[in-house]
């Protein structure tokens, strides 16, 4: 262009400059659009964090407003974390467009409130030395004014050790006998792991859904190369060690007036493909009605889900079942049974879910989002669900009352409700016909209407069975990592491992900080003392081994 004829220097210059301010122009726009950008991502974070805060203080005020609430926050906290790091990134971008031109203001992100570090975590000083001498004048006759402290959480990677035990040996001058102290007690046979290791392995396993195959290549991946048998032989020997503590909390579990029951399924191997196996729990949980009793949850195994293996289970037991109308329960609910007969608590959630499937507000706003026709929302199911949130409303005010305190107020406000209800459901059930799906909701509740209605008579009962729900979500989560159990003996030991694993965690106990002690101390300790060992019996001097309920 400069060699050209027809332009002038001037013009050669002129345009030069012209080009110049486009292109500062354009960096403008691009910084002023990052910061657009930037902001736009901080307000969704902000928005997003604000309806999770929203929907914390709503559950702590008024408890669930759904049986999926749970899972709803833990969704939001998902989406919350991804925003943040959109919020974050943009924040980054817009810096580095900004540091580009001068004429855009810059943005900063107004950072949530960090909390402090906890206290029991060591402190490491770094001090950063200061000036010899005055900055602005160069003297250097300075003296300490203060000090700035900036915290940093900070992890330092996994050690690991060999720790050698020597035994001396001494012989007598006198008789030339061989003396030597006796060999320690260790967790497991031949001692090749320490506890805290196999307290670790446990736990990685059975808690946090980790297979060992994944575990023994992070393993090797820190320089400690271990077989997968040799890991695998230690988690039979602990079940070994620790059996004396799961017969303490089945003992426990169903020494109570009542327990809720449930169960869920689990893969197992089979020959040339997988069989669905189930897992049961059954849970001690006296809080409600103002108990005093510690928490527990008690597993088993089975290859099927046949009636006698919940009879089994419950063989010595007589008080309260809370469960669902699953039919292997019924001869748990003879009069003549013996040692006594089992008196059936149904769960008002079970009957709650058909009717709020067939009323499903939000999921037909999410069709209607997405472009699809949205489902027909029966006003008979809406009503149904609106009646039975009203009980559970006055149970919120009542939880953690005493049972005498729970049935004076379920007398006085529940059983109008419950009455009208009952005349409300025969009137409704008589205009359907018997293949309605509204017709079955209705049956399932009036075929077991005293079950239902039990909590009125009896402040122990709950009206749901969520407590036996919860203890079986882990298995749930598990299923995605662990994808089937390896064999029926693979299954009990699970079902052993989640009673210990779930009851600590329901004492607010770090269950791999209870493990290591346990399998630290049990090898030599009294047997008359096992109860010490139980999670909620159990003391530690560290206070991370305590940790906040879910």
């Amino acid at each position: 262009m400069e060699n050209s004829p027809d332009l002038h220097p001037d013009d050669v210059a002129a345009l030069r400059a012209e080009l110049i301010a486009v292109r500062a122009k354009g960096t403008q726009i691009e910084a002023e659009l990052a910061v657009a950008k930037a902001r736009a991502s901080e307000d969704l974070a902000v928005i997003a964090r604000q309806k999770l805060r929203i929907e914390k203080l709503e559950r702590q005020l008024y408890g669930a407003k759904a049986e999926r609430h749970a899972r709803l926050i833990d969704q939001m906290e998902f989406q919350l974390a991804e925003l943040e790091m959109a919020a974050t990134e943009d924040e980054l971008a817009a810096e580095m467009a900004v540091a580009a031109t001068v004429n855009v203001a810059g943005f900063t992100r107004s950072q949530p409130v960090k909390k402090p570090f906890p206290e029991h975590l060591p402190r490491e000083r770094v001090v950063v030395p200061g000036p010899v001498s005055c900055q602005c004048c160069g003297g250097d006759r300075l003296r300490k004014l203060g000090e700035d402290v900036t915290e940093t959480l900070e992890v330092i990677p996994r050690q690991w050790k060999v720790i050698q035990t020597v035994r001396e040996k001494f012989t007598c001058r006198d008789c030339e006998r061989i003396s030597q102290a006796p060999a320690p007690f260790h967790a497991i046979p031949r001692g090749w792991a320490g506890p805290n290791l196999l307290a670790m392995i446990l736990f990685d396993k059975f808690g946090q859904h980790l297979p060992l195959n994944r575990q023994v290549e992070r393993f090797e991946r820190e320089g400690v190369p271990l077989s997968l048998s040799t890991v695998a032989d230690s988690i039979g020997a602990c079940c070994a060690v620790l059996d004396p503590i799961l017969k303490r909390i089945e003992a426990h579990t169903f020494a109570a007036e009542r327990v809720h029951g449930d169960d869920t399924t689990v893969p197992v191997v089979a020959a040339g493909k997988t069989d669905i196996a189930r897992s049961w729990v059954y849970v001690r949980d006296d809080r409600p009605f103002g108990g005093m009793a510690a928490p527990s949850a008690m597993f088993y195994y089975s290859r099927d889900r046949a009636g006698e293996h919940s009879q089994a289970h419950l063989a010595g037991y007589s008080g309260i079942l809370q469960a669902d109308a699953y039919g292997g329960y019924t001869k748990l609910y003879l009069p003549d049974r013996r040692p006594g007969p089992i008196t059936e608590a149904a769960c008002w959630v079970h009957a709650r879910r058909p009717f709020y499937a067939m009323a499903d507000l939000e999921a037909n706003a999410r069709r209607r989002a997405q472009g699809k026709k949205p489902a027909v929302i029966s006003p008979i199911a809406l009503e149904m669900v609106q009646r039975i949130d009203a009980l559970f409303n006055i149970e919120r005010d009542i939880n953690g009352q005493s049972a005498e305190v729970r049935k004076a107020v379920r007398q006085e406000r529940s059983k109008p409700l419950v009455l009208e209800l009952e005349a409300w459901l025969k009137v409704q059930r008589g205009k359907l016909s018997r293949n309605d799906d509204l017709a079955k909701a209705f049956d399932y509740l009036l075929k077991r209407w005293p079950a239902f209605t039990l909590f009125l008579d009896d402040g122990r009962v709950c009206l749901s069975n969520n407590a036996a729900e919860r203890a079986l979500r882990g298995i749930a989560l598990g299923r995605k990592s662990w994808l089937f159990a390896g064999s029926d003996r693979g299954g009990q030991r699970a079902a052993a491992m989640y009673s210990l694993i779930v009851s600590a965690k329901m004492n607010r106990v770090d269950p791999q900080a209870w493990l290591a002690d346990v399998l630290h101390r049990i090898a030599g300790y009294p047997a008359h003392r096992i109860d010490e060992l139980l999670p909620w019996n159990w003391k530690s001097a560290s206070p991370a081994a305590r940790i906040r309920a879910a």
